[in-house]
């Protein structure tokens, strides 16, 4: 059932049918933290339409670059080099400049630097698997990193996550904050995930999935996977007592 927008609503409401129901039984490790009451759509606050604003003060000179930002001087993390791109733009297409861009992974052997990961494979002393990035005013975005390995999960007995990476993105207000994750076109395993399989629409998994874009790949270096995120967008409609876009 799609939420009916407010009159005064500073952004569209999301569109609860696109999203995965909050229970899918197969996705176990949820369903105890699953919401029991319907949601509820509450109209947006000033403080959410008009913040958090980040600048480029407060990035470190290699937050973007995932194979050296944690190595040693001289040292880079071990695995498939690949570069991450796109753009964030919201409902109607508008880019969405100057938003902060999160990412977490695990290595390339799928193991998270974690005090509370109980996988085996090995650590990557290089490698720390955080990043972060500022769109530019076209809202395009870019970082280096490894190739993620994927893992094993204590869901189903045999359940394995498919390659991915985790994305955090704040758009122009709170309320568009978006958490979301990445997939590798091509992965056999996406298809196979239990977390995937909770949504419910094909071309809503499709979304998630970057796509091999071998016109920006480093020869000799690195591959390069673009990944375009939409937020939800500002309503067009111009009111009385306020300007478009607000």
């Amino acid at each position: 059932m799609k939420n009916t927008p407010s009159a005064h609503a500073g952004f569209m409401a999301r569109d609860r049918a696109w999203h995965p129901p909050a229970l899918h039984a197969p996705y176990k490790t949820s369903v105890l933290r699953s919401p029991n009451a319907p949601l509820l759509s509450l109209p947006t606050s000033l403080g959410e339409e008009t913040g958090p604003v980040f600048g480029p003060a407060m990035l470190g000179e290699l937050d973007h670059d995932l194979i050296h930002n944690y190595a040693e001087p001289g040292e880079s993390a071990v695995g498939p080099r690949i570069i991450v791109h796109g753009r964030v733009i919201d409902e109607t297409g508008r880019p969405v400049p100057n938003t902060l861009v999160e990412v977490w992974q695990a290595n390339a052997g799928g193991r998270y630097r974690h005090k509370k990961e109980g996988y085996l494979a090995p650590l990557d002393p290089n490698f720390g698997g955080c990043g972060r990035v500022l769109t530019d005013e076209n809202g395009a975005y870019e970082f280096r990193t490894i190739q993620p390995g994927p893992y094993p999960w204590a869901n189903g007995g045999n359940d394995w996550r498919p390659a991915h990476i985790h994305f955090s993105i704040f758009g122009s207000g709170f309320a568009q904050r978006l958490i979301t994750q990445m997939y590798f076109e091509g992965d056999p395993l996406i298809a196979q995930c239990p977390i995937v399989g909770a949504i419910p629409d094909r071309a809503a998994v499709e979304t998630l999935v970057a796509e091999l874009d071998m016109t920006r790949t480093v020869p000799m270096d690195a591959c390069a996977w673009r990944f375009d995120i939409v937020l939800r967008g500002r309503r067009q409609t111009i009111f009385e007592n306020r300007l478009e876009g607000l």
